[in-house]
């Protein structure tokens, strides 16, 4: 019996369509230019006002992605395990519970984890994979991408039409095409 691909996912931007993400760029080159900073940190909101905008922010999420079928297909065909892993912070928890119940992942993903402990995403996610051994990371921040690939993981960086010019191996425009790619190409 071959043994199921152990595949991650992460939610907002790869099972959640969010148009907001393609001011990644903008928001980077901003970080860069007017705070000269080089390390990519994210910013993690502490007081109930940074609370309420961050929330306001993942609004943006807008609806379950494109290719999501798809990924249940290989559940059902006993392919993938699939998982959710979300860099969102504790406190947009319940958000979190209400997408996961509305994308009905408990009938297609073994785990559903969010970033509880409010750690930086790059360093949540970078533990999750390690303690899920995942085979593949399904990503659509480029920060994120960088921060993670060369661990041992293949990371699948969804990317934006700012980004496009960007080299990169596992490089796909939309979640249906990189769970091809993962159909084709890894099972």
């Amino acid at each position: 019996m071959q043994k199921k691909l152990r595949v991650g996912f992460d939610l907002d931007g790869v099972l959640l369509y969010n148009p907001a993400r393609i001011a990644r760029p903008l928001v980077t080159f901003i970080k860069q230019s007017l705070f000269h900073a080089k390390e990519t940190k994210f910013f993690i909101p502490s007081t109930p006002l940074q609370n309420l905008i961050w929330r306001i922010f993942h609004y943006s999420s807008l609806f379950p992605n494109y290719g999501i079928k798809d990924i249940k297909k290989l559940v059902k065909k006993g392919k993938i395990e699939a998982y959710i892993i979300s860099g969102r912070y504790a406190f947009l928890s319940r958000d979190f519970d209400v997408w996961v119940k509305r994308l009905g992942a408990e009938q297609f993903t073994v785990k559903a984890v969010l970033n509880e402990k409010n750690q930086q995403p790059f360093l949540f996610k970078q533990e999750a994979i390690r303690k899920l051994k995942l085979d593949v990371f399904v990503e659509d921040n480029w920060d994120v991408v960088k921060k993670l690939q060369n661990n041992g993981v293949k990371v699948f960086w969804l990317y934006n039409i700012l980004d496009r010019t960007i080299e990169y191996k596992y490089k796909f425009p939309t979640l249906k095409k990189a769970v091809r790619y993962i159909e084709e190409n890894l099972l």
